[in-house]
């Protein structure tokens, strides 16, 4: 997807000149041995200090808004507390306000990258935490500016017309009569898994999408999931992270699951996507560096970009060129009982409307702006991402539920994409970036061309 970007630099700004680190270790930084040791031990403390107050804010935060808080796995004695008193809304408002101001003091007296790094990372997620307060509170933002705010990326916007190029592409793969979207869906439909083959199904694919990832991304022996099929949600899938290097995998049966959708949502949900980045996080920044503020993952913050776009683009990553199609040629479609197509069609198809997935953003700036209603949402999410009434209503309510949310996806896979693929490195070259990316702390303005 070729949507434009301009990153907020907010962050870096108010690190008093002291503008983020790309995403290297502070071993390979220069200077690093004539660092003032009292000065650095005193910096990481105070890091310290608004580290554990962030923490017990994100978690009083999610006592006011069910779905806030995506994954924590620090002590349960911190969430049990800040559930029997959580500060109301203007308390936590100014708690936060606070506290950034203290990131900003404490910026001043940091010299060592990676501590850097971290203060940007806290100073973003609490201008996230500051802004969706304000939202608890009533306050509405228009799409760029909340989305911006929330995750520190201001999207710009193609317009819908601009994908009727694509449309027309599509319309020569699928010929016949009728609406596009009813073509489309018509043909997908013959590759859907049936019910009673998901579980294999699925299976093969997470287990092809970690044996890709295991053999350049080193994981804990311990590391494992469970994998559920729910009913009755407005996503396709979900990874609720329990730490101790275990998540719990959702797919949702609401609509007929297609073929494509298991390798997608194994390298998504699982490897390299969710799992992997939230184990990644825990193993180095929570046990190895002992920074709180990671055992904690609000969701509406500048973590969601990174998180969606990693794992979006490790599909491309895990199976790069026809490894996706050979795999669901070869592996997938005998054990689901799909008849392999004769031609490369299929795969030429979801391509194309991939190629189209941009609209859905200027669709949903558009809704939640108010220039659209929701009838007319759901009707050009129709024309422009091809699907059925029924899928088309999924995608609005998901809208309706996580907003701005919905920009992570492609721009963040865009953004990751450009950062790992930047001169054309070798394949170990872009699976180290990608190892580099989910084990540090890594904003959005991080992935900026340098």
């Amino acid at each position: 997807m070729k949507t434009l970007v301009s990153l907020s630099l907010v962050a870096a700004a108010l690190l008093s000149g002291c503008a983020a680190a790309g995403p290297k270790s502070a071993a390979a930084e220069p200077g690093v041995a004539t660092l003032d040791v009292r000065r650095t031990a005193a910096s990481t403390k105070a890091l310290d200090e608004i580290a554990a107050a962030y923490l017990r804010l994100s978690l009083e935060i999610g006592t006011h808004e069910p779905g806030y808080i995506d994954a924590y796995y620090g002590p349960p004695e911190l969430q049990k507390a800040a559930e029997a008193a959580p500060r109301d809304k203007a308390a936590l408002l100014a708690a936060t306000r606070g506290l950034m101001a203290q990131i900003d003091l404490a910026a001043r007296r940091i010299s060592d990258p990676l501590d850097r790094r971290r203060a940007a990372f806290l100073r973003a997620q609490l201008r996230a935490a500051e802004t969706r307060l304000q939202m608890m509170q009533g306050t509405r933002f228009a799409f760029a500016d909340e989305a911006e705010r929330l995750f520190g990326v201001r999207p710009r916007l193609k317009p819908l017309a601009s994908y009727d190029a694509e449309l027309a592409k599509i319309e020569k793969l699928v010929p016949g009569d009728g609406a596009l979207a009813d073509r489309v869906e018509a043909y997908l439909d013959g590759f859907t898994i049936p019910k009673d083959r998901l579980q294999k199904t699925f299976d093969a694919a997470i287990a092809r999408c970690r044996g890709r990832s295991i053999a350049h991304i080193p994981m804990p022996a311990d590391e494992s999931f469970r994998l559920e099929f729910v009913t009755g949600k407005s996503w396709s899938g979900y990874n609720y992270y329990q730490g101790g290097y275990h998540s719990l995998i959702q797919v949702n049966t609401d609509l007929p699951i297609r073929l494509s959708r298991a390798l997608d949502l194994g390298c998504h949900e699982g490897y390299p996507g969710h799992h992997l980045l939230n184990m990644k996080l825990e193993e180095r920044l929570v046990r190895e560096n002992g920074w709180s503020e990671f055992s904690v993952y609000p969701l509406y913050s500048p973590q969601s970009l990174i998180a969606e776009g990693s794992a979006n683009y490790g599909i491309d990553l895990a199976f790069p060129e026809s490894g996706k199609a050979d795999t669901e040629r070869d592996v997938l479609m005998p054990i689901a009982g799909i008849a392999v197509p004769s031609d490369d069609r299929y795969w030429q198809l979801l391509k194309a409307i991939k190629r189209a997935s941009g609209a859905r953003l200027t669709i949903a700036q558009q809704y939640l702006d108010g220039e659209i209603d929701r009838p007319t949402a759901v009707a050009l999410t129709q024309k422009y991402m091809l699907v059925s009434p029924q899928r088309a209503e999924q995608s609005i309510s998901f809208t309706d539920q996580y907003r701005s949310y919905v920009i992570n996806y492609g721009l963040g896979e865009t953004m990751v994409r450009a950062w790992v693929e930047r001169g054309r490195p070798s394949r170990d070259e872009m699976w180290r970036r990608m190892a580099k990316i989910v084990s540090e702390p890594t904003l959005p303005s991080d992935l900026l061309a340098r």
